[in-house]
């Protein structure tokens, strides 16, 4: 069963003569959480973009699946601190959702108490929560998060990874993070994609780290003190994304993640 919902083939895209996606190729599936890593200036958010649709490559494939529904999380959002917005009023903005809809959001994400909060005193986990919150209206089938846990404090951001783990789970979303976080989300994400212009290696987090490209970006001490869990699955993907039975992989990198 084909489970891909977006596929990349050999995009490339440069800006002023200057190649920032190079050769890119990958699947993302249902049910899934992948991660991009990588250095500032690698390309992850220019490939989000395309992902999104917001940008086009210069050359290669982009396939969505028809109608396919995409919920984002920006890396910050600037509201204007004179205007009077509560998380209710925010949450409404723009669309015609049911109070049932945001209800569902809202509980999804655990912020009842926040509703008649002011958008201007949140936290930044309290911010984050919101804006997920706001994603999820769409009942997207890929939901977009770019740098999720950025100005949240150590504990928040566990409790940001375990949440979006959650919700992976309850609505059988596709979930593409960027990430400059190494170790927390290489616990939270089934698979990762580390890129540098190009894809310098793709896998389940817990080989990734031991890839002599990874290891070769981001020192040999951060990969000793990844903090892994143990993932246990019944299939396997090859370094495209494409599904295999388990244990059938042999020597290719593999994603593993639950359908």
């Amino acid at each position: 069963m084909n489970t891909n919902i977006i596929q990349l083939e050999q995009v490339n895209k440069s800006f002023s003569n200057k190649q920032v996606v190079r050769n890119v190729s990958f699947n993302l599936h249902r049910d899934c959480i992948t991660t991009l890593i990588g250095p500032n200036g690698a390309g992850k958010t220019t490939l989000v973009k395309i992902v999104l649709g917001l940008i086009k490559p210069d050359s290669g494939v982009v396939w969505r699946k028809p109608e396919l529904i995409v919920g984002y999380v920006p890396q910050k959002l600037h509201i204007d601190s004179t205007f009077p917005l509560t998380v209710r009023r925010f949450l409404q903005i723009s669309r015609q959702i049911s109070a049932r809809a945001i209800d569902k959001a809202v509980f999804s994400v655990d912020i009842a108490s926040l509703l008649d909060s002011s958008i201007h005193g949140l936290s930044g986990g309290e911010m984050q929560r919101v804006l997920l919150a706001r994603a999820l209206l769409r009942e997207p089938q890929l939901l977009v998060l770019d740098e999720p846990v950025q100005g949240v404090d150590i504990n928040g951001q566990i409790e940001l990874y375990q949440l979006i783990g959650d919700i992976k789970k309850a609505r059988g979303c596709s979930v593409l993070m960027i990430s400059h976080d190494l170790h927390l989300v290489m616990s939270a994400t089934d698979h990762v994609i580390c890129m540098n212009q190009h894809i310098c290696c793709s896998g389940h987090p817990e080989k990734i780290t031991n890839d002599p490209s990874y290891i070769e970006l981001f020192g040999a001490a951060s990969a000793k003190t990844m903090a892994l869990y143990a993932h246990h699955h019944n299939h396997d993907h090859n370094l495209h994304g494409d599904v295999l039975p388990a244990n059938t992989a042999g020597t290719q990198t593999t994603q593993e993640c639950n359908h």
